[in-house]
């Protein structure tokens, strides 16, 4: 039957009996650029919304099989909720500003503009070509200023609101990039995330977003996303984040006005501390040392630069030498007076607490290392060897709820000798009257008696550190902010955004570890917006993860120059039901996108908490059990793999190739199998001879059956991210249609049509091309991803007769056809079913009949 989009007019034939993917991608794609199925813009519309967002690919080069898995995922999802009858929002854009368009363009001698938005083309080209069911319509690039003009506009809101600041600090620095890093972007074995650089310290101005102030809501909020973010996601969050609950202790210093505070989880171990260690690289320090003699500050400085030689995994490593230097300073322990020598020493960060610690040698390993070293006391104040259990029949002075049991009094371990610190739980001694406490009570009642003496008070600290936002790059966001003469910072009008970045032209882009935007004279030099007098614009760019922690926002009016999203249609559409991406991200952009939504609602402008209702996190493809990468000469590259075995194989593999969260080894997946079995789909439909309006019931009832089990069952397996179930159980209906289609009424059979109008649904899902050619030649228009999912008969889900296995005894002694009720619900009618068995026994009397399963009957006899 020939139909409107079969060849013309765009002049593209497909053999009748041959599946040619190249021939069936050619035919669709300009059809669907014409028809804009996917695209979301009906304001009238009343269906239920889905907002499916796949996080957007950075261009760095063309789409490779990481981009191929991803968005095959994704759009399985978006296709998914289409055919469940909702108006669904499947956005796409590039994060286009960065290091790496940077770092190419200088390599190559070009401007970052050119060398991105090529990407982007050649990216674009190859995402439509991919078949993923974008609405094209809201495309964005954070690198346009009609983008990174919101950027500046979210700046100026949280500088507003107190949460963006400006300070002297130590921070990461990629030596190779020339850049400062975010704690988030070091890895674990000290290196940058982008260049592979062992990173160092480095002090320098710079510009953060106080995300420690939503700290406990990031932690808290975490327990609204279980059960919809993978485990792993949340527990990584909560370590980062890393909340600790303990105390703030005030230690004055000799010779100091203001007292030192030190955070610490074991307040009842106060006792026990015998000298204060400080981080080398904190302002305390400096300020310890400044007032020293000549030979001190010496000493000290050599060790601040044998220390900024270490990496920060170094600096925590255990079984490191304890190194330091004494600073001849004096702190006070407020409980008792006693005097405790100040150490520097580089296993403590000035980003902990508050760059102090007190030392607690017996208590604590690192502590006990270092007193060992230095020759430092060590007082023991938790008897671990105090025994837990037993309570005492009198309140003594001791005892804060008199169900305390009486401590024993067995010599304690003598950390001195061991060598090993007494971590673990116990009784205080040497502790005046904490005395006899255990630890819980001890805390309460020290925390008690600190506060009521102005010394201290509860406290929480977090691992989580501000957001570091300085870049010393070009190819980023200005920072909206001018610097005054007398050192103010001036916010840049609203009406004046964007700040635009200056041409190339004339600026060298080489890392030199200032931004390059500084030698842009026209560009920098500007007058105070407030009173002409000469000033200087921040020459630093944002974090690029700024661009991409509101981007599901921008996605929903791209085009507004008026603001940065719409509230009502934050309102309709946000937050994103789906998001899927990679575990890569579980950190960095996955929190500051919470952060920044945290921030949005408590202006005003969200009505939700949280950015991501749902997360799917998708596996790498690899290659032989190792990732893929231009140095082990390992590349599979999407364009080969899509040029040999088309669009849709490819898509297929990746869902068929297990769960999405699991690692696909390219070297274990079959393309060339699923293109077979295309093939064979696709014949299917070019077999059908019914017309689209049979009577399905005439069909044949088990190609019925199996058709609509499919029917039913599928939802709840894509639903559950089971894509490699909902492709397995395609193919078992794909093979029962071929056996009905070789035999019996063959392609006449309505349950032929019918099983083949399901597949061509199905397939929508993972091979867009190959079912939207099945829809049409089983008489349709366009297009297959709009036609709504079939309900399943329940008539057709219950089976015709099951095979009951007849034991008696618990010996096999029959085999009977019977109902499925029968089998399931009827004890009476299974008895009578087995009547000739029964019978057969004789001798005997049957005592019960049991129900094991539908297909098993056990009858129990005992003689008469």
């Amino acid at each position: 039957m020939a139909h409107e989009h079969d060849r013309t007019p765009y002049g593209v034939e497909i053999d009748e009996d041959f599946y040619d993917f190249a021939a069936i991608q050619a035919k669709w794609q300009p059809i669907w650029d014409e028809l804009e199925p996917f695209r979301t813009s009906d304001p009238d519309d009343t269906r239920p919304r889905k907002y499916v967002l796949d996080m957007f690919p950075y261009p760095s080069g063309d789409l490779h099989m990481g981009h191929a898995e991803v968005y095959a995922l994704g759009d399985i999802v978006a296709r998914y909720w289409r055919q469940q009858g909702f108006n669904v929002l499947h956005p796409i854009g590039w994060d286009s500003f960065g290091l790496p368009a940077e770092n190419a363009a200088i390599k190559r001698g070009i401007d970052p503009r050119g060398w991105t938005y090529d990407n982007i083309a050649q990216q674009k080209k190859s995402m439509k070509l991919y078949a993923a069911s974008f609405d094209w319509s809201r495309e964005l690039h954070t690198s346009d200023p009609e983008y990174y003009k919101w950027n500046q506009w979210l700046f100026l809101q949280l500088y507003k609101k107190g949460l963006a600041y400006r300070k002297d600090s130590w921070v990461n620095w990629d030596p190779i990039d020339q850049t400062v890093l975010a704690n988030e972007q070091v890895l674990p074995d000290g290196t940058s995330d982008r260049s592979g650089a062992i990173v160092i310290k480095k002090k320098l101005t710079q510009w953060y977003f106080k995300i420690t102030d939503y700290a406990d809501r990031l932690l808290d909020d975490l327990n609204q996303l279980e059960g919809t973010w993978p485990a792993k996601v949340l527990n990584m969050q909560r370590n980062w984040i890393g909340r600790s609950i303990g105390a703030d202790v005030d230690f004055a210093i000799e010779g100091r006005e203001a007292v030192v505070s030190v955070f610490t989880t074991r307040p009842d171990t106060l006792f026990g501390a015998t000298f204060m260690v400080v981080a080398p690289d904190s302002d305390l320090a400096a300020e310890l040392v400044a007032d020293s003699t000549p030979e001190v500050r010496e000493r000290f400085q050599d060790y601040l630069v044998q220390m900024q030689k270490s990496t920060d995994i170094e600096r925590q490593a255990t079984d490191r030498p304890k190194t330091g230097v004494f600073l001849e300073r004096y702190a006070i322990n407020p409980v008792n007076g006693e005097r405790l020598p100040i150490w520097a020493a580089d296993y403590v960060f000035a980003d902990y607490g508050h760059g102090a610690v007190m030392a607690v040698p017996a208590h604590d390993q690192r502590d006990l290392d270092f007193a060992l070293k230095f020759d430092l006391p060590v007082r023991v104040v938790v008897d671990t060897t105090a025994p837990l259990t037993g309570t005492l029949p009198v309140i003594t002075p001791g005892m804060i709820d008199g169900t305390e049991e009486l401590p024993v009094d067995p010599a304690p371990l003598d950390p001195t000798e061991t060598g090993v610190a007494l971590a673990g739980e116990g009784r205080l001694i040497n502790s005046g009257a904490l005395t006899g406490l255990s630890k819980n009570n001890a805390i309460k009642r020290i925390v008690e008696q600190l506060t009521a003496d102005g010394t201290g008070r509860s406290a929480k600290n977090y691992r989580l550190r501000d957001w570091l936002i300085s870049r010393q790059r070009y190819w980023g966001t200005p920072i909206p902010i001018i610097h005054g003469q007398d050192g103010a910072e001036i916010p840049v009008p609203e009406d004046q955004l964007p700040v635009l970045l200056p041409s190339t032209e004339g600026l060298d882009l080489k890392p030199k570890g200032t931004s390059p935007l500084g030698g842009a004279t026209d560009w920098v030099n500007v007058p105070n917006p407030i009173d002409g007098t000469p000033a200087r614009r921040d020459a630093d760019t944002m974090d690029t993860f700024v661009d991409s922690s509101w981007y599901f926002l921008r996605f929903l009016n791209p085009n507004d120059d008026t603001q940065a999203f719409d509230p009502k249609e934050a309102e309709k559409w946000a937050p994103v039901d789906q998001y899927v991406g990679g575990v890569e991200h579980a950190i960095l952009h996955l929190l500051y996108a919470r952060f920044i939504t945290k921030v949005l609602f408590d202006l005003g402008y969200v009505t939700f908490t949280e950015p991501f209702t749902a997360l799917l996190n998708q596996g790498m493809v690899i290659l032989d059990g190792t990732k893929m990468s231009k140095s082990k000469g390992n590349l599979v590259y999407f364009t080969e793999e899509i040029d040999q075995f088309g669009v849709d194989a490819v898509r297929l593999t990746m869902a068929f190739a297990g769960p999405p969260e699991d690692d696909i080894d390219w070297a274990d997946v079959s393309p060339v199998g699923s293109a077979k079995f295309l093939a064979r789909a696709w014949r299917m439909a070019k077999d059908v001879t019914s017309a689209p309006d049979v009577l399905w019931k005439t069909g044949d009832p088990a190609l019925r059956r199996v058709t609509h089990r499919f029917l039913a069952d599928a939802p709840g397996l894509v639903e559950s991210f089971k894509f490699n179930v909902v492709v397995a159980r395609l193919m078992e209906l794909v093979n029962a249609t071929r056996k009905v289609i070789d035999t019996g009424a063959g392609p006449a059979d309505a349950a032929v049509r019918e099983a083949a109008e399901a597949t061509a649904m199905a397939l929508n899902l993972f091979a867009p091309y190959t079912a939207e050619d099945m829809w049409q030649r089983l008489g349709y228009e366009p297009c297959v991803a709009l036609a709504q999912w079939r309900k399943a008969d329940p008539r057709l889900l219950v089976e015709e007769s099951v095979t009951a296995i007849v034991q008696v005894d618990n010996k096999v002694r029959d085999r009977l056809e019977v109902s499925p009720k029968i089998a399931a619900d009827d004890l009476e009618g299974l008895a009578r079913a087995s009547a000739s068995v029964i019978r057969s026994i004789g001798d005997r009397e049957i005592v019960h009949v049991i129900v094991r399963a539908p297909k098993l009957v056990s009858i129990v006899t005992k003689p008469v």
